[in-house]
């Protein structure tokens, strides 16, 4: 039985559980739409955002690369409900070294698409990019709103959570730290 048929088949049995009819009309095919999202909400799981950062190119370039507002969504792994935000993904070259721009947010696109905590997804983002380009520093920052709180126990819809990696020079220098937000907040 294929990964798909076993999510289906699972997904049939919750229905029936919760005291649904998975054969009416309007839930009959709900078992394999849910597993062909499933599928495709957690094909991260199946790559890592290092590899990500496959174009390199020697530019010379020394100051600051910022990608910021990249949208995301991801599952909370305690709930299997949906967060959804931006990350602002930034780094200092070393030797001018850089990276396509798009790979920033492919990291974030890959890192997002598991189950997921969002302290991880900032982790995971921060580390695969000075894994891959070991940068002066990286800083990373997720902005995102938790259906977890949000439609169930404290039902705070609005709220967000803001998790920050900062590595190399951006951990070291508060200075460059403030700068780099002020960029960001910057809209």
């Amino acid at each position: 039985m294929s990964k798909q048929e076993q999510i289906e088949q699972t997904i049939y049995q919750l229905l029936e559980l919760l005291g649904e009819d998975p054969n009416r009309e309007g839930l009959l095919d709900t078992p394999k739409r849910v597993a062909k999202m499933y599928l495709e909400m957690f094909n991260g799981l199946e790559e890592d955002p290092k590899d990500q950062f496959t174009a390199v190119f020697s530019e010379g370039h020394e100051e600051v690369v910022l990608v910021k507002d990249i949208p995301f969504h991801s599952m909370c792994e305690h709930h299997l409900v949906p967060f959804y935000g931006i990350a602002h993904v930034a780094y200092i070259p070393s030797k001018g070294r850089v990276t396509g721009l798009s790979k920033l947010a492919r990291a974030v696109e890959v890192a997002s698409r598991r189950p997921q905590l969002q302290e991880r997804l900032t982790h995971q983002v921060a580390h695969a990019l000075q894994d891959a380009l070991e940068p002066e520093g990286v800083f990373v920052m997720v902005e995102a709103e938790h259906m977890c709180m949000s439609m169930r126990g404290i039902r705070k819809p609005g709220s967000k959570t803001v998790t920050t990696v900062a590595l190399g020079k951006y951990k070291e220098d508060a200075i460059l730290r403030r700068e780099l937000l002020s960029m960001i907040h910057n809209k």
